[in-house]
């Protein structure tokens, strides 16, 4: 492991109140692709994932269930973690923000913030979205509501709170902008944020009263007060490395790579730069941003009654059909539209008919030929640069098209144009069937990002020296099935 490139990459933490749905699939699973890669490129690789726990959201749908709230975030955390299995995930770190050693953590960032002179109390009017759990100025506001929470009300009140130094930091995070060009992608989101920054930024809270909303990390030294929950949500991804006790790991794989979704482009890539220059770390090495899934072309809600819930998917159809589908046909950046009819239609075109119908076809050649295949050692640089360039770029979409049309379809090609049942000389055949063989052993390689499972079945599959035929990868489905 010393002699490789470390790698560190962390998706947001989710807040516990509700169970996952696609929305944040599509995230973590975009991360998820990126570990494995950089694993193929024989990184040294710490992928993290885990919960957020506090704030006053989560304290209220425990008080809602007559749950303790620690209770309540064990149950949800569970949830969560349960993804692993599910979606085939290969994260090494789950990081709770109830756990020990993030509130440790939390309280040293702070005490840290406080000596460089950026934490403050003050009295201030607040106006607040508990969805988003976020102070909103009126120029975020649309008609006095949150563009990402129409329907919650937006809470005004004003209380004595700790303040963040933010507005110090308005010219030292454009001048990080400026020297780190493709600090966030896509670049629609980086202008976006940057000219949030130049307009001027406002301190925010950063603190609540204890005695009316409990569930927080302490304040070092004020009984009285608890942290605003972005304030210590944030630093998980660095506590999650064992900051700041085990600073061997924290200085080999920090600054990392974070994805993201759009409603957290301020928090993420201005927010926690800032509280990182207070605390005197390095500035996270890049932040990718990720769109929405729309479902039927509206935005998810539980009211709408639009979830999509993952799991279901999962056990319906698969865990790879649904990584394919959120990878290949969901925009890595702009909103993407979810229905079963348009999974239904990737699955059997894409998978069935595409994918699992090659593997079959070259398979049952190999059985009925009875021939035996040497073991062609995979090229160490599976990926050619136009693939390793869509992956700095988290071009999901772009990567799979290109390995459809530029390696499977060939090879679908190759055995139509030479008809290996119609050959004698076995000879002939046996060089013609060799390299369908190494082809779609390169292929699984390629796939394996993105669809693990079926790369190691179709890996097994083709180690030959014998090759037999398997039950098909993908079975195609009856039109009744997404009815």
């Amino acid at each position: 492991m010393k002699n490789k490139t470390p790698f560190y990459l962390t998706t947001t933490l989710p807040y516990v109140n509700a169970e996952p749905h696609i929305g944040f699939a599509l995230e973590i699973v975009q991360a998820d692709a990126v570990a494995r890669y950089k694993r193929l490129e024989e990184n040294d690789v710490i992928f993290n994932f885990g919960t957020d726990e506090h704030g006053l959201k989560i304290y209220r749908k425990a008080l809602e269930q007559n749950k303790n709230p620690q209770k309540y975030c064990d149950e949800y955390a569970a949830k969560f973690d349960d993804l692993k299995n599910a979606l085939n995930l290969s994260y090494t770190h789950f990081v709770r923000t109830t756990n020990p050693n993030h509130l440790d953590a939390s309280q040293e960032f702070w005490r840290r913030c406080l000596k460089n002179g950026d934490i403050y109390k003050a009295n201030y009017p607040i106006k607040y979205c508990v969805g988003c759990e976020l102070e909103k100025t009126d120029s975020e506001l649309v008609e006095g509501k949150c563009l990402f929470h129409p329907n919650l009300k937006i809470e005004v009140y004003e209380e004595e709170n700790y303040f963040f130094k933010f507005s110090r930091y308005q010219q030292p995070l454009l001048d990080f902008y400026r020297k780190n060009p493709n600090f966030v992608l896509p670049e629609p989101k980086f202008k976006e944020i940057k000219n949030f920054v130049k307009s001027g930024l406002q301190d925010f809270s950063i603190s609540r009263i204890k005695e009316k909303m409990p569930w927080g990390v302490d304040v070092p030294d004020d009984p009285e007060h608890v942290m605003y929950v972005w304030f210590d949500a944030l630093i998980g991804y660095i506590s999650s490395l064992g900051w700041p006790q085990n600073t061997k790991t924290f200085q080999r794989f920090w600054p990392g790579a974070q994805v993201a979704g759009k409603d957290n482009l301020r928090q993420q890539t201005a927010i926690w730069q800032a509280m990182l220059m207070s605390a005197k770390l390095p500035n996270s090495k890049q932040i990718f941003i990720h769109g929405f899934i729309t479902v039927s072309g509206q935005k998810i809600s539980k009211s709408l009654g639009n979830v999509v819930n993952p799991f279901e998917l999962v056990n319906k159809y698969g865990t790879d059909a649904v990584r394919y589908f959120l990878l290949a046909k969901i925009h890595p950046w702009a909103d993407s539209d979810f229905t079963i009819a348009k999974f239904e239609e990737a699955y059997n075109a894409d998978l069935a008919n595409g994918l699992g119908n090659l593997v079959s076809r070259v398979a049952k050649l190999c059985e009925t030929s009875d021939l035996e295949f040497k073991e062609n050692a995979t090229p160490k640089n599976i990926f050619r640069k136009a693939q390793k360039d869509a992956f700095d770029e988290y071009r999901f979409n772009d990567l799979l098209s290109n390995i459809w049309n530029l390696d499977l379809r060939p090879i679908d090609r190759h055995v139509d144009q030479n008809s290996p049942w119609t050959i004698k000389d076995r000879g002939k055949l046996l060089e013609i069937l060799q390299q369908e063989v190494d082809d779609i052993r390169a292929l699984a390689k390629e796939i394996s990002p993105f669809l693990p499972d079926t790369s190691a079945k179709i890996c097994k599959q083709f180690s030959g020296p014998k090759i037999e035929s398997a039950p098909p990868l993908f079975p195609r489905l009856s039109a009744k099935i997404g009815s």
